[in-house]
């Protein structure tokens, strides 16, 4: 498998990971918000990566997830969110994990639709280029 695309699954790999711990952290009442939301943030920024791979994009390092939701589209390849969803968890990336201001969270429920159409979504992406790469017989093994 070329290389972009191995980069790709691992990221997908790692975004299953804070997927999981969303989860997990969720049902417990004494983890903080900026806690739960920061492993959203998270796996929502490991899944556009993985799509960024997988079609060969190159970004600078960020966490900044409208940013990166904006590369794709400046390719012609369509999130099934929307920009502000995305911009709600960019202050979890950095901002909340080193301060201790209060906010008010975006509501758990919302938080897990927009990570389970996300992260479809960039593994139907992922798996699109992985089959494309597949079908041209390209060093593929």
């Amino acid at each position: 498998m070329k290389p972009h695309l191995e980069e790709a699954w691992r990221s997908l790999r790692l975004a299953d990971r804070d997927l999981k711990a969303f989860e997990v952290l969720k049902k417990d009442p004494e983890v903080h918000p900026s806690i739960l939301y920061f492993h959203a943030q998270q796996a929502v920024e490991k899944s556009l990566k993985a799509v960024l791979f997988a079609q060969q994009i190159e970004f600078t390092r960020t966490h900044d997830l409208v940013k990166l939701a904006r590369l794709l589209g400046d390719r012609g390849i369509l999130l099934p969110v929307e920009e502000d969803q995305l911009r709600q968890l960019n202050p979890f990336a950095v901002a909340f994990r080193y301060d201790d201001t209060e906010f008010a969270p975006v509501p758990q429920q919302e938080v897990a639709s927009l990570l389970t159409a996300i992260r479809r979504w960039a593994a139907e992406e992922v798996s699109a280029a992985t089959e494309r790469e597949k079908s041209n017989g390209s060093d593929y093994h």
